[in-house]
């Protein structure tokens, strides 16, 4: 639920709906607005959302951005809640879910738009994400398209685990991807609709993920455009480090297998799952990161508590999907990317796959 600031119902509708979702940090919401507003469309529609904020800085927004549309929420509803509550009110066919740390370049959202238009069957598209701090390199949540191994760790074309590549050009052709980065995604709004929204339990991290796989279930295609940037500080709000940070991506990669497998297949990949976090424990262990091991242990368990909520989801699912399991695993790499990363030492994309991509 949320307060939102009137829209004339004379206004002609907005090709696309831009969702921010923000809980502090005037400095970097107006940043981004500006980026956004220096565009000079007329097209765009700019929701942003108030996560209950309390530094003043929806207020120092309003005041420089007039045309923005502001919806409050009465709590923290996290970037779940808060995508949700925006395109719920969104008038437009197409959403762009935008963190509020990033900025958009030149051209970035008609060529977005331009994309999906022309590829009907797209229902995500991503396009590059760069460093808005490390200038030339990859940034950390999501670089050039998101991809996930079967037992569900999710990684980035220019970016597995810890290593961030510099953008050589290497990823310059549009690529069909598993998942597009919530850092910033084009939506189908028919194909939300269809697929359903981002899942509220998730808070943050992952619920991007979730929804991408069920628009692979409906038979929809999630993608890659290059010829798109936008420069993202990754982060501001959490540190790849930080202990809830770990809490929450754990936890929800684990429920979304529960949700999105059938249970044929969860019966052997869930325990392979479960053995990976195991290990996963022991070896920040022995780096003697006691707070990571136990965010590991943490997360394992809060998982184990959503359960019942996640068979219950997970039974709307499977009763919607067009796709089988194999057929998903074709969008997927069919291997241990954690394996491949920690034991065999393949540190980038290009060494997981060996080879060139297919283009959309």
């Amino acid at each position: 639920t949320g307060l939102d600031t009137s829209v004339s119902p004379f206004s002609p509708p907005p090709a696309v709906s831009i969702i921010i979702p923000h809980l502090r940090g005037e400095e970097i919401l107006l940043r981004c607005l500006e980026s956004i507003f220096r565009e000079g469309s007329t097209q765009l529609e700019v929701i942003v959302i108030d996560n209950a904020s309390t530094d003043g800085s929806i207020d120092a927004a309003q005041a420089r951005f007039p045309d923005i549309r502001v919806i409050r929420a009465h709590r923290n509803l996290g970037f779940a809640g808060g995508c949700n509550l925006g395109m719920r009110a969104a008038r437009a066919p197409f959403f762009l879910i935008l963190n509020n740390d990033a900025v958009v370049t030149p051209g970035m959202i008609d060529r977005l738009v331009q994309s999906a238009r022309e590829n009907p069957e797209i229902a995500a598209l991503q396009p590059k994400i760069r460093s808005l701090s490390q200038n030339g390199y990859f940034d950390y949540a999501g670089a050039a398209g998101g991809f996930m191994d079967i037992f569900g760790f999710p990684f980035a074309r220019g970016r597995l685990f810890f290593t961030i590549e510099q953008d050589r050009g290497q990823y310059d052709t549009p690529q069909e991807i598993f998942w597009a980065s919530g850092t910033c995604t084009l939506l189908r709004r028919p194909a939300v609709e269809a697929a359903g929204e981002l899942d509220e339990s998730f808070f943050a991290h992952m619920e991007e993920i979730d929804l991408d796989w069920r628009l692979h279930l409906l038979g929809y295609r999630v993608a890659y455009e290059p010829r798109a940037t936008v420069l993202h500080d990754a982060g501001t709000t959490l540190r790849p480090e930080t202990p809830h940070k770990i809490f929450l991506n754990h936890r929800n990669s684990l429920i979304m297998l529960l949700k999105n497998y059938r249970t044929l297949t969860l019966l052997w990949i869930f325990p392979i799952r479960l053995l990976l976090e195991g290990l996963a424990v022991l070896y920040v262990l022995f780096k003697a990161d006691f707070a990571h091991a136990g965010a590991i242990v943490r997360g394992c368990w809060d998982a184990v508590l959503h359960f019942p909520r996640a068979v219950r989801e997970r039974r709307r699912i499977q009763k919607m999907r067009v796709l089988t399991d194999r057929q998903i695993w074709r969008r997927m790499f069919r291997n241990s990317v954690v394996l491949q990363y920690f034991v065999l030492r393949k540190k980038t994309y290009d060494a997981l796959y060996g080879r060139v991509d297919s283009r959309i």
